[in-house]
């Protein structure tokens, strides 16, 4: 059996329709698919968008904290600074107080030792004394 020339161009035709409707039906499940992907990739942006808001809050969030927690920390360290000044000025006025009271014990001992000086120039003197008048007792 032989085909007509218009039956080998429409068989021709009907195989070059049949290519183009499955060329089209692939470009429209490849359009669907690009669809998808960017439908999907639109999700995921707006999704790490979220978190990165997220992250950024928490961030903020952490320094507003440590900013107080050092705020505190600096208010406490004044204080103990301030106690640190009164201890001082009281080591301060105890050490003054040790000046004071080495510098009396220094006249103290000083007059002490006049005192002993001169006690133990009396008692030269007695002794003298009391020699000379042994010495006048023998003679006489």
């Amino acid at each position: 059996m032989t085909q007509s020339p218009d039956e080998a161009r429409f068989a021709r035709l009907e195989a070059r329709v049949e290519a183009a409707a499955t060329a089209a039906a692939a470009a429209a499940t490849d359009a669907a698919a690009a669809r998808y992907l960017a439908a999907a990739h639109d999700r995921d942006i707006a999704d790490l968008g979220v978190k990165v808001n997220a992250c950024t809050a928490a961030i903020n969030a952490l320094g507003e904290q440590t900013r107080a927690r050092l705020e505190q920390v600096d208010a406490r360290l004044e204080q103990v600074d301030a106690r640190l000044e009164q201890v001082d000025a009281r080591f301060d006025q105890v050490d003054a107080r040790f000046e004071r009271l080495e510098t009396k014990v220094d006249d103290g001992l000083a007059q002490m030792r006049h005192g002993f000086d001169q006690t133990a120039a009396g008692f030269a003197r007695i002794a003298g004394l009391i020699e000379g008048l042994q010495a006048r007792g023998a003679e006489g």
